[in-house]
């Protein structure tokens, strides 16, 4: 069960580029954000333990999915560049413009991490 949907996502952005994105183009952008959601707390959150996804959990992927659907849009953060020049135009960005890291949503998903559980081998040995 997909955690939000593009029209969610459009509905809670105010930037103007994501909500102009495509269906497909937010769909991507929601998917990379469940996968980080997912991979973070251990579990896909199943109907038969969630028969709704939390409140939180949609918040902290649309966050994540807003995020990226920007930091797909901006060819220079993601090329890494500090200036250009078109012309007779020509910027340069500060050490601390653009996009900085992904948003902060581990207060939102800790109430839902699952601990992972590693079986160790046990090795028994006799003495021959």
């Amino acid at each position: 069960m997909p955690v939000i949907t593009p029209t969610e996502l459009r509905a809670y952005t105010s930037f103007d580029s994501v909500k102009a994105r495509s269906d497909q183009q937010l769909t991507d952008d929601i998917i990379q954000a469940e996968a980080d959601i997912f991979d973070y707390v251990h579990h896909e959150f199943p109907t038969n333990e969630y028969p709704t996804v939390p409140v939180r959990v949609k918040l902290a992927c649309k966050k994540l999915a807003e995020y990226y659907a920007l930091s797909s849009l901006d060819e220079s953060a993601v090329k890494g560049y500090k200036s250009e020049k078109i012309g007779d135009y020509s910027y340069t960005m500060a050490d601390g413009s653009g996009l900085r890291g992904k948003p902060e949503i581990t207060a939102l998903l800790e109430k839902y991490v699952k601990p992972v559980i590693v079986e160790k081998p046990q090795v028994r040995m006799r003495y021959l």
